[in-house]
């Protein structure tokens, strides 16, 4: 990437609340973050911290994702991911450069498959037969 399309703390200071600005008026996953999050300066923090130690390697997140999402497993389906990537995705291309838009989609799309495997994968019993 050049200079320009680099990724940085500014940058994700500017994308994380403009994302999570349209993911909380969003009528599927709203309502889930909404009543998930209720310190929300402090969660835009967070994730403004995840995303620097993700994508700039600041190792400025201190936390557990995986936890946080399991705390809320009753109330989030696998579609809500995908709806999650497309606001992502949308905002990223909005915002940022191509290069950078891209980058953050690509990680973000393997975050996303490894909390869904985390959430909703389970091995079929070796005990019940189908047949």
């Amino acid at each position: 990437m050049e200079q320009d399309e680099q990724i940085d703390e500014t940058a994700l200071e500017r994308l994380i609340p403009a994302f999570y600005d349209r993911v909380r008026a969003d009528a599927e996953i709203g309502p889930l973050f909404n009543d998930a999050v209720h310190d929300w300066p402090g969660h835009l923090e967070r994730l403004v911290a995840f995303w620097s130690s993700v994508m700039l390697t600041s190792g400025r997140y201190k936390g557990s994702p995986m936890a946080a999402h399991l705390k809320h497993k009753a109330h989030i389906t696998p579609a809500m991911f995908d709806r999650w990537l497309a606001i992502w995705s949308a905002t990223t291309d909005e915002l940022l450069a191509p290069a950078a838009a891209a980058a953050l989609q690509a990680k973000a799309a393997r975050i996303a498959e490894s909390l869904q495997l985390a959430l909703f994968f389970r091995l079929e019993d070796p005990g019940i037969r189908t047949s």
